[in-house]
C-alpha cells in the first residue's frame, strides 16, 4: 500500500519524486567551482534538516555542458527543480520558457528591497520576476609576490607595465600571464575588460579601440608572454597553471581564493586591479537561483527564498570568496574589508561593468568569444576577427 502511494504521488507531482520520509525531492543544478560545491552542499543540508517538506539534492554539471544539458532539458519537460545560472544567460532562459514567473511571490517578500540593481535587474524579463541572485563577483590580477621580486618588478598597473612584466616574468616552463579564452562565456568573461579598459563597448567591437584590446593579448600570445593554450583552458584550469608556478600572473576571480591556498599552500600572492589602458575595468560576474516550470514552484521558492536571505547569502559567500548581492548581508560581518584578498576584490567591484542582460545575450557572448579564439591563435587578424562579430551582434541587436 505504501509503495502504492508513493506512485500515485509521484504522478500528481509530475516529475517530482518522495523520499522515504514523505520529503519531496528537490534537484539542483550547478556549474560553479572552487570551494562553491562543498559549501552549497553544506548548506543544503542546512536545509534539508530545518524542515519537513522538501530534500535538496545537489547536482554539478559543468560549465561547458551546462547550457547544452539546461536547453535540451527545456525541450524534453525533464529539467531540474531549481538552477544556479550565470546571471547574463537568466532573461535568455525564461524567453525559452525554462523558468517560472516568480514575481507574485516576490511581491510578498520582505527580501524584494534589500538587492543591488545590477544583479537584481538581471532576474527580469518582459516584466517578470525569474530568479533572485545569491553572489556577485568580478575578475582581477593575481599575482606571485615572489616572482615580481625575483625579477625586480612592482605589481603592473598598465597595459605597457603588464607586457613588460609578463616578459621579463616568462622563463622555462612558467609563462608570465595566464588567462582563460574557450569559446563559451567563459573566454567572453575574460575578454570584457580588455575592451572596456580600451573605452571601447561590447555592442561595437569593431572600433579601432576595441581592435587594439585583441591586438594587445595577441601580441602577448606572440612573444610568448602567454601560452597559446589559453584557449582551451578554464577559469579554474588557470588556477592550476598559477598555483603549479606555471604562471607568474593570472586574471580570475574570487571563487578560486581558495583553491589557490590549497593547491599551493606556501605561495605568497597578491591581488590587484587589471592593469589598464585608458580606464581602469572589469566584468561582473555572478549567479542567480531560478525555478525552472517543471518544479513544484511553492516547496521550491522555499528554499529560494531561505538561500538567498542575508544570513545565507553572507555565509555563502563569505565561505567562497565572493560577494553578496543583497546589500544588507555584507554588513552581517566585515570579512570583505578586513581580508586583503577580499578587500583588492572588493575594490576592483568598482570597476565591474555587468553584461547584458539581453534575451540573446549568448549570441553575442559566442560571437564574442570566438573572435577571441581567432585572434589569439592568429587563424584571423584582430581586425577581420572582430568585423565578424560585429556583423553577428549587430543582427541580434537589430
Amino acid at each position: 500500500m505504501k509503495t502504492m502511494w508513493m506512485a500515485l504521488a509521484i504522478g500528481v507531482l509530475g516529475s517530482a519524486a518522495l523520499f522515504a520520509d514523505g520529503k519531496t525531492k528537490l534537484t539542483l543544478w550547478s556549474y560553479q567551482e572552487g570551494d562553491s560545491p562543498k559549501v552549497l552542499q553544506q548548506l543544503i543540508a542546512e536545509f534539508n534538516a530545518s524542515q519537513d517538506k522538501a530534500q535538496v539534492v545537489y547536482e554539478y554539471v559543468p560549465f561547458a555542458n551546462f547550457k547544452q544539458k539546461l536547453t535540451v532539458s527545456v525541450m524534453a519537460q525533464e529539467m531540474a527543480d531549481i538552477v544556479i545560472i550565470d546571471n547574463p544567460d537568466n532573461a535568455a532562459y525564461a524567453a525559452l520558457g525554462a523558468f517560472v514567473d516568480v514575481s507574485d511571490l516576490v511581491s510578498k517578500w520582505e527580501g524584494k528591497d534589500k538587492f543591488y540593481p545590477g544583479p537584481w535587474k538581471s532576474t527580469q524579463y518582459n516584466g517578470g520576476q525569474y530568479g533572485i541572485p545569491i553572489d556577485s563577483n568580478c575578475l582581477a590580477l593575481y599575482y606571485d609576490k615572489n616572482a615580481l621580486k625575483a625579477a625586480g618588478l612592482k605589481v603592473p598597473t598598465t597595459w605597457d607595465e603588464l607586457k613588460a612584466a609578463a616578459k621579463k616574468l616568462t622563463t622555462g616552463k612558467r609563462f608570465g600571464l595566464a588567462i582563460s579564452a574557450p569559446k563559451n562565456e567563459e573566454g567572453t568573461f575574460q575578454y570584457i575588460p580588455w575592451i572596456l579598459s580600451t573605452g571601447a563597448d561590447v555592442t561595437k567591437v569593431n572600433t579601432p579601440a576595441a581592435v587594439k584590446s585583441l591586438s594587445y593579448l595577441r601580441g602577448l600570445v606572440v612573444d610568448k608572454s602567454m601560452s597559446p593554450e589559453v584557449i582551451n583552458w578554464t577559469q579554474g584550469d588557470v588556477q592550476k597553471q598559477f598555483s603549479a608556478g606555471k604562471a607568474a600572473m593570472m586574471i580570475n576571480g574570487p571563487w578560486n581564493i581558495g583553491s589557490v591556498k590549497r593547491d599551493s599552500p606556501d605561495l605568497d600572492f597578491g591581488v590587484a586591479l587589471i592593469p589598464r589602458d585608458k580606464q581602469y575595468s572589469s566584468v561582473l560576474g555572478g549567479e542567480n537561483m531560478a525555478i525552472t516550470k517543471t518544479a513544484n514552484r511553492d516547496l521550491a521558492w522555499s528554499f529560494v527564498k531561505w538561500f538567498t536571505s542575508k544570513e545565507i547569502e553572507n555565509k555563502y559567500n563569505s565561505l567562497t570568496g565572493q560577494f553578496p548581492s543583497r546589500s544588507d548581508a555584507i554588513a552581517v560581518n566585515d570579512v570583505w574589508t578586513k581580508d586583503p584578498i577580499l578587500a583588492a576584490f572588493l575594490e576592483e567591484m568598482k570597476y565591474a561593468m555587468p553584461r547584458g542582460p539581453h534575451p540573446r545575450w549568448p549570441e553575442i557572448s559566442n560571437a564574442l568569444s570566438e573572435a577571441l579564439q581567432k585572434g589569439l591563435i592568429g587563424v584571423s587578424a584582430p581586425q577581420a576577427a572582430l568585423d565578424e562579430a560585429q556583423t553577428k551582434v549587430a543582427k541580434v541587436l537589430n
